[in-house]
């Protein structure tokens, strides 16, 4: 589908199937998840994106319980890892296992926990980085390589994991590489007296209720075809590519927060995880088209864990979260839009 054509845009019925589609899995996740409505908003979003999803929050705030009641609502294979500091690769992976067959005694590839649809790497933070690299080839490639043999893993697959702030003892921060493979990095806050009343009103010894498939496969698959229709306008293609180059200090639109406190940009994956993003965003409210809002909407967590902070912005308590809000507000959208001599 060309994005040029205005003509290839969703039919009305389309794009109301998909809202559809996408607000059933959205209102399940509610049942899970007590007043934390943009955390449930954007992993509805990751999931139709087809992307991977990094939930960082203290103990105890429902991050493994979210993912764990998605997976029920979606009724794929599931598979829960807790990564501690002595896992291993093949303890993810697979390896290979001897085992005697017709008399003859050969290696069995035996798969590993990563050959599921939803992978929960909880507390991924706490293995150390040998193990945590294991996932990179999963995660981008779809499969994984062991002594040599190729192993595809399961279509669909998502890697969503958990980590605790990387102030908290016991952790070791993830490798920028893998960070880069992550669609969305988002923070899950605490909750206020409101919601610990519903959560004890509504969860006795912390049990969440019993949920049902509101999606199947095909009904899964079909929402990721209707989010691909969705339309991405030249000008918002245009504005999302702006908004990425000037994570680097080098560029001539890079704002003066940037240039203070970046010290490396975010990578080309950052501005197709805005594009993504930004489709399934625009077909959660319900539109067969993308606008500026939609990519403003997922800036913070597509782009915020791509950007490396030098020690002054450490020092003076500047996130990258500031640092995207800011770059939204400095790169005009329209800028691209207008005809040379209106610029």
């Amino acid at each position: 589908m060309s994005s040029d054509s205005a003509d290839a845009l969703l039919s009305p019925e389309r794009t109301e199937r998909g809202r559809d589609l996408l607000g059933k899995l959205r209102g399940g996740l509610g049942q899970v998840i007590f007043g934390q409505d943009e955390l449930l908003d954007l992993t509805t979003i990751a999931l139709a994106s087809r992307g991977h999803l990094l939930l960082e929050g203290l103990p105890g705030l429902g991050k493994t319980e979210l993912v764990k009641g998605l997976s029920s609502l979606l009724g794929l294979s599931f598979r829960r890892v807790q990564f501690t500091p002595d896992l291993l690769p093949s303890d993810i992976t697979g390896g290979p296992v001897l085992q005697e067959q017709d008399g003859k005694r050969e290696f069995v590839f035996q798969q590993g926990p990563l050959f599921a649809n939803l992978v929960l790497a909880d507390e991924i933070n706490r293995a150390s980085p040998k193990t945590q690299s294991a996932l990179l080839e999963a995660m981008q490639e779809r499969q994984v390589s062991v002594l040599g043999d190729r192993h595809v893993l399961p279509s669909p697959f998502f890697v969503f994991a958990t980590q605790n702030p990387i102030e908290l003892e016991g952790t070791y921060p993830l490798p920028e590489a893998q960070l880069d493979r992550f669609l969305f990095k988002v923070d899950v806050p605490s909750v206020g007296p409101d919601v610990l009343v519903t959560i004890l009103e509504n969860r006795r010894r912390g049990q969440v209720p019993e949920l049902e498939c509101v999606m199947s496969e095909e009904d899964l698959q079909e929402a990721f075809a209707i989010v691909d229709g969705v339309f991405l306008p030249k000008p918002v293609t245009q504005y999302i590519a702006r908004l990425v180059a000037a994570t680097h200090a080098t560029n001539d639109d890079a704002p003066d927060m940037v240039r203070a406190f970046v010290r490396h940009g975010a990578s080309p994956r950052a501005a197709i995880a805005l594009g993504e993003a930004s489709r399934a965003c625009a077909l959660l409210a319900g539109r067969p088209n993308v606008d500026f809002d939609d990519v403003k909407r997922v800036a913070a967590p597509a782009i915020g864990h791509r950007i490396v902070l030098d020690h002054a912005a450490r020092l003076e308590g500047v996130t990258p979260a500031q640092i995207v809000e800011d770059l939204c507000g400095a790169i005009d959208p329209l800028q691209e839009a207008l005809p040379e001599g209106l610029r």
